[in-house]
Parts: C-alpha cells; sequence; structure tokens
C-alpha cells in the first residue's frame, strides 16, 4: 500500500527564517520592518526559493524575479511573491467590501450597539536619534483591549459572510475543490493595546501588549474561506491560538507563529493520513484543506511613499470595486468608487491627504481645519456631505478631467444619465458613512443631466445660516431641498429609492390600519416639498436635523404652520403631508406656473368662462411674458398617463413611475399648429414666440430623456433578470410615434424661416 502524503508544511528552520528576513531587508527599495517579517517567516514554505545567490561579501537579498512593483494613483508598492502555509493572513476590517458594515469615524453620532466602530490606521512612524520622523512601510493602530480586538476581526468575518449570497458560486467548495487560483495581497499592520495585560500568578502578563498580522488587502474572501476550512479563526490567528486548535486540550493561548504553526500542521497531517488521503466528501477538515495547505501570496515590502500606504494599498484594490464582480453591495461598492476619485484628486495634488482622509471617512470630521468647536452632529454631516458633493461634481476644469478618467466616462457634454446617476450613488454612498446606518445609495439620484455637467456650486453659507433664512430665502431653501432633503428623509425612513413593484406591500397608518404603500421617485418627493407649504416643509427640514443632533432619535411630526406635534414623523404622515399624485395637498394656495403663463388667449377665455371676442384677444387676458428659471422651484402641471402626442403608451407610466423633470417645469400648452388665431395683438406674438423657443430648447432634453428613461429601464431588467418589459402592442404604439415626430420636426425649420426678417 503507497505511503499517504503529508500535504501540510512545518515551518522553515529558525536560521532559515532569519536568513530570509536579513536578505529582505537588504534589498533596495524594501522599507517594512524586522518585526513585521518574523510574524510571517514562519508561514513561508521554502523562504530560500525567493532570494538570490550571495554576493561578494557573502550577503544575500531577494531575487528579481519575485519581486514585483505596483504602481496607483496614490503611489508605488513593492511586493515579494511568496509560498505560504494556507492558515496565514488576517480578515481585514478596512476592506471595502464590508466597509457599510461599520460605524465610521466620519459619523460624528454615537456608535449604536448593532455596529462596531472602525479604529484609524496610520503609517508605522518612529523618530529617529537626529530627531526626524521616520516612515516605514507599514500601518499601525490603537486598540483599546485585547478583546475589543478579537471583536473587530470577528466582525470582519461576520460582514463577509453576510455578503456571501451576492457572489454567483460557493468559493468555500471552489478552494477545497480546486485550491486557490491567484495570490492574495497583503500589508503589514501592527495592533498596540491600551489596556495593560492580567497577570498569572507569577507576575508574568497573560498575553502580548501588541501584535503584528499580515492584513489581506486583496483576497479578505479567500482568506477567510481557508481559515475556515482550517477551522482556525482569523483573530486567532492573529492574537494566539489555543491548544484545542492544535490537538491538545484546554484554551490555553499559544503565541509564538512558529510554535502554533508546528503543532496545527502535525495535527493536520496525523488527520490526513488517517482520513486515507483525499477524497472531496469526506468530511475531515484536512481532507477538505488540502488543497489549500500551500498558496501564494504577495507581501507589501516597500514603498517609495509609506506615509500613503493606507491609500496605496486599497487603490490597487479598487478597481475590482468600481467594476465589480456580484459580491458587492450597492453601497460598498458606491463609497469605493468615490473613494478611487478623492484618490485620484489627491495623486494630481488637487486635494490634501487630510481632507481626503476625511471625505474618505478615515477621520473624523472635526480634523478638516476651521470646524466651528461647537459644529452639532447634523452640521458635521452636512460640512462633509457638501464637500463630497462639489468633489463628486466639481466644476474646477482639472477635477473635471480627473474624474473623467477615472471612472472612464464621456466628456462632460456627452455626460449621460447612467454616468450621472454612477456618481450621485456615489456621493450617496459615502454621505451615508457619516449617519448611523446606510441607505439605499440610489436615494442620490436626484439630478438633471443638463443641470450638473459642468459641476454643482454651492453657496458655501453654514447649514445653521440656511436654516434660519430658509422660510423667506429662496435660495437657502432650494439649497436645502436640492442636496439635504433626500438624505435626511432617508436616514430616518421617511423615504426610500424607488425599488420596483409595490404590489402587496403595506404601510402602517397612523391609526394602526394598514394602508398601502406610495410608490415615487425621489425627484416627486423634492418637488412635493417646494409645492407645498413653504412653511412646514422648512419645519419639517429643521425637525430632521433637530433628531439628528439629539442621538438620531425619531423626529416629530409638524403642523402646516410650523408647530411640532407630539407623534413621531411616519412615512404614511409624509406621502399625506406632501402627497405624490399632483404634489400639492388639498387645498394649498394655487401657486402661478409656466402653464397658466404660456396658456394662449382662447384658453384663458374658456378657463375663466368668458367668450373670446372674434375681434381680438380677451381684453382681460393677461399678455405675460414666458420665463423658465433652470433652478426655481415651480410647480409641474398634472403629467397625462398616455403620451403627449398620439396614444401609445408611455413606457415610464406602465408601473405608475413619473418620468424624470426636463428642468423641473412641465410645459402643457397646447401645439400652435391647433390653435385658429384670428387678429391676434403684438402682445400674444411676442408671448408665442417667446414659448416656441423654450419648446425648441427643450426638444434635445426630451429625446435624452426618453432615451434615459429606456437605459433606466434596461438597468432594472437586468438586475430583475426581465426578458421583456414591453408587450408587442405597446412596443409598436411607441416606435409609431417616433416617425410622425420626425416629421413634425423636418418642417419646423421651412415655418421659422417663413416668419423671419430677411438677412442683410
Amino acid at each position: 500500500m503507497a505511503e499517504v502524503e503529508r500535504p501540510f508544511p512545518l515551518p522553515a528552520s529558525k536560521e532559515e527564517q532569519e536568513e530570509w528576513i536579513d536578505a529582505v531587508l537588504a534589498t533596495p527599495g524594501v522599507n517594512v520592518l524586522r518585526g513585521a517579517l518574523s510574524n510571517i517567516a514562519p508561514f513561508l514554505v521554502e523562504p530560500g526559493s525567493s532570494l538570490g545567490l550571495p554576493d561578494g561579501a557573502g550577503r544575500r537579498r531577494l531575487a528579481e524575479s519575485a519581486l514585483r512593483r505596483i504602481v496607483t494613483d496614490a503611489g508605488d508598492m513593492t511586493v515579494v511573491a511568496v509560498r505560504t502555509h494556507g492558515v496565514g493572513g488576517v480578515v481585514w476590517e478596512n476592506n471595502e467590501r464590508i466597509s457599510s458594515a461599520w460605524h465610521s469615524l466620519a459619523d460624528p453620532s454615537e456608535v449604536k450597539e448593532n455596529r462596531r466602530a472602525l479604529v484609524q490606521v496610520r503609517p508605522w512612524t518612529r523618530e529617529t536619534p537626529e530627531g526626524r520622523e521616520e516612515v516605514f512601510a507599514a500601518l499601525r493602530t490603537t486598540v483599546a483591549s485585547r478583546a475589543e480586538l478579537i471583536a473587530n476581526v470577528d466582525r470582519a468575518v461576520e460582514a463577509l459572510n453576510d455578503r456571501v449570497g451576492h457572489r454567483p458560486y460557493d468559493l468555500q467548495q471552489d478552494l477545497i475543490l480546486n485550491g486557490q487560483q491567484e495570490p492574495c495581497l497583503f500589508v503589514a499592520q501592527q495592533f498596540q493595546l491600551d489596556e495593560a495585560p492580567l497577570e498569572d500568578e507569577d507576575g508574568r502578563p497573560l498575553h502580548p501588549t501588541e501584535h503584528w498580522g499580515w492584513m489581506a488587502v486583496r483576497g479578505n474572501n479567500r482568506t477567510k474561506e481557508r481559515q475556515q476550512i482550517f477551522e482556525v479563526p482569523s483573530a486567532e490567528v492573529l492574537t494566539g491560538v489555543p491548544l484545542k486548535r492544535l490537538g491538545g486540550e484546554g484554551e490555553k493561548l499559544v503565541f509564538d507563529a512558529h510554535e502554533w504553526l508546528t503543532a496545527l500542521s502535525d495535527t493536520l497531517n496525523q488527520e490526513y493520513v488517517a482520513a486515507g488521503g483525499w477524497d472531496p466528501d469526506r468530511p475531515s477538515r484536512a481532507v477538505r484543506a488540502k488543497n489549500v495547505a500551500v498558496v501564494d501570496a504577495h507581501l507589501v515590502v516597500g514603498s517609495s511613499t509609506p506615509r500613503r500606504l493606507y491609500r496605496i494599498v486599497q487603490m490597487s484594490n479598487r478597481r475590482d470595486h468600481v467594476h465589480p464582480p456580484l459580491e458587492f453591495t450597492q453601497n460598498d461598492r458606491g463609497r469605493a468608487l468615490a473613494r478611487s476619485v478623492l484618490g485620484a484628486y489627491v495623486a494630481a495634488g488637487r486635494l490634501d491627504e487630510e481632507t481626503a482622509q476625511v471625505l474618505s471617512g478615515s477621520a473624523p470630521v472635526t480634523d478638516l481645519p476651521g470646524v466651528p468647536g461647537d459644529a452639532s452632529t447634523s452640521e458635521l454631516r452636512d460640512l462633509r456631505a457638501m464637500m463630497l458633493l462639489q468633489e463628486l461634481f466639481p466644476t474646477e476644469r482639472n477635477k473635471r478631467f480627473l474624474i473623467r478618467r477615472a471612472l472612464s466616462e464621456a466628456p462632460p457634454s456627452q455626460l449621460s444619465a447612467p454616468e450621472v446617476n454612477r456618481r450621485a450613488r456615489a456621493w450617496s454612498a459615502l454621505t451615508s458613512e457619516s449617519y448611523s446606518s446606510p441607505w439605499n445609495p440610489r436615494i442620490g439620484e436626484m439630478f438633471q443631466v443638463s443641470d450638473v455637467r459642468e459641476g454643482i456650486e454651492l453657496s458655501g453659507r453654514p447649514l445653521r445660516d440656511l436654516l434660519a433664512a430658509a422660510a423667506t430665502d429662496d435660495a437657502a431653501f432650494e439649497e436645502l431641498v436640492s442636496y439635504r432633503a433626500a438624505h435626511w428623509l432617508a436616514t430616518f425612513d421617511i423615504i426610500d429609492a424607488d425599488r420596483g413593484s409595490l404590489t402587496g406591500q403595506k404601510a402602517d397608518e397612523d391609526d394602526a390600519t394598514e394602508a398601502t404603500r406610495v410608490r415615487r421617485t425621489v425627484r416627486n418627493t423634492l418637488n412635493a416639498l417646494r409645492n407645498n407649504s413653504r412653511k412646514q416643509a422648512v419645519a419639517v427640514l429643521s425637525e430632521l436635523a433637530l433628531a439628528m443632533d439629539q442621538g438620531d432619535r425619531k423626529p416629530r411630526k409638524v403642523s402646516s404652520s410650523g408647530e411640532r406635534l407630539v407623534e413621531p414623523m411616519t412615512r404614511a404622515w409624509f406621502n399625506r403631508e406632501f402627497p405624490k399624485e399632483t404634489g400639492k395637498r388639498p387645498g394649498t394656495p394655487k401657486i402661478p406656473n409656466a402653464r397658466a403663463a404660456a396658456a394662449p388667449p382662447k384658453a384663458l377665455a374658456a378657463a375663466h368662462g368668458r367668450p373670446r371676442s372674434a375681434a381680438g384677444p380677451v381684453d382681460a387676458a393677461p399678455a405675460l411674458p414666458l420665463s423658465v428659471s433652470v433652478n426655481a422651484p415651480v410647480a409641474p402641471a398634472p403629467r397625462p398617463t398616455t403620451a403627449t402626442v398620439g396614444a401609445g403608451p408611455r413606457p415610464d407610466a406602465q408601473d405608475g413611475r413619473e418620468a424624470p423633470d426636463a428642468r423641473g417645469t412641465e410645459f402643457a400648452a397646447p401645439l400652435l399648429a391647433n390653435d385658429h388665431i384670428p387678429g391676434v395683438g403684438a402682445s400674444c406674438l411676442e408671448q408665442w414666440a417667446d414659448e416656441l423657443k423654450v419648446r425648441v430648447s427643450r426638444l434635445l432634453d426630451e429625446s435624452r430623456q426618453a432615451k434615459e428613461v429606456l437605459e433606466r429601464m434596461d438597468d432594472r431588467a437586468r438586475e430583475e433578470d426581465v426578458s421583456s418589459v414591453f408587450s408587442r402592442q405597446q412596443a409598436d404604439a411607441i416606435v409609431r410615434e417616433i416617425p410622425r415626430t420626425l416629421r413634425t420636426l423636418r418642417e419646423l425649420p421651412e415655418l421659422v424661416e417663413a416668419l423671419t426678417e430677411p438677412a442683410d
């Protein structure tokens, strides 16, 4: 009978490990610490294979064939390719795939019980005898206690487990059957404990006061799954393994990796021999771990800009987040995308590192220069959110080029709705890091393409000033509604992103009865705030800000006069006070709008019940010029459920969703060609000329909006795995209107020319 192999390697001898460490430190471009290398050395398989031949003085260095240089927008790093024991590495809590699972440093509110706080990661520095600061290619973190350190790593593992359903295959089974095909990337990080360790009877500490670990920058999931196969938790690899994992008994911890790894491999080899060799159906952990007994790994050992190492290692893995596989959630994907933009700005010198750290969520908002000492929670959140907004929609030409390159976008003049929405989701996702829990990042889809192509410029007024002036200041009110209201309502679950069909979904009403939920887009919600009682809308926003400042308590309802009520604000209440159907609550005073201003005399006469004089226009009909402000909050007219021209159904009317507004204004006056105009006065001709200019200017926007609706439908159909959206009859009815529209458009130039003064 053939002898069964023993696949689990024992650590190299201490002499071989020291030779490898000395060779690494002697290699040009390496600036990692000896303590970090000493931590990883026991896991290396045949470490001498990555070394070159001795030089004339007998010294060895890393072989050129083992070195890799990785260049990112944030800087470069040097890595060494090695073979390691499969149990090695530590799951990293700072991995962006799980960023939304943590209470961020950028959130100024108190940590909630269901979320752990991320600790700040800093570069590893020390002061030389000459008083100069020396920076190394390693990271450093201070943690309150050993228990908190273990809990953080365990929480990272749980967060990764929560995202397993987003992967289209079973990663653990793939590792068991096929092994690990691609190397993981690891960076050294030192964890220093604030709490002094307990001591035994002889006065010796029961555990170290610091731990080195090699954190999985790329391959967090693979590291987690390998260690679950080995049945050794990641936190124990970092902080010490109990004897019961090593074939012994009891909870005594072994901290020396050389010692516990030797015992683990011996135990696994015995289990493998006892199982009779490899068979994927055998339950033995040694059999399951056989194909990951040894894996390839890349270790970060150097950087020419080590102060930016944290950003560099994340940038090296960020493209996987910007162009992600299925295991990324919307929030994690959006946050990584936004951070990639900030990293591009830093690399180009358009954003300082300290500000980028705050905006990325890696540092508290109070680290920003000039933050008022008495700033409240809502003000700190708002400061960061508005800075992020201007970075994702920059007005500065250089930044517009950098964001275009980072996101592979078209030029600003050709920026499409999907590209704008991707930026908006990134802004929304990273903004939510300052809040107690993340919302659906599609909440941020509130912008018109034409309004943001050249960036967004804010007034720069502090939040407290905007809230104080909003009741009487149109610009302050519009800035609050346009850029704050959606996120504030979402954080208290008053609104949510449109998720598709709401058939069968119910919401509790105020009197404990059930009411069908109102399906509405974010734009519809914002328009409802604009079109109803200004006093009540401002009171809602002020109450939401106050609720944040008072520990994110439940906000209270407000009356139409702006008075705070006792009952908590609910989604059903908001939908009733700021309704979707018309955007106005019954009884709200009528606001003059573009529809009334643009109506020709015939329509005005009919509206007032007066006959129209055959000799000319109605004497009481006002000759109002039609003026359109892109940003002015104008009450939209009620929308029909079918297309304006012809009888074909609107594609977005099939599920009750309104089409995107064009510039926030709806024009519903009859077509000029359908009106008979005997004896029209000059004022009406001027009015209609103005109307015609507005309508023609909207043609391109309307066609783009139609295309954007179709693109949104296509994206949703892909997400929901729907093969078709339109019936054959519906599609034919829509498509039939396009040639008719084109025929009319071709006639317009000739008609305009016939009414134009001759050229000089």
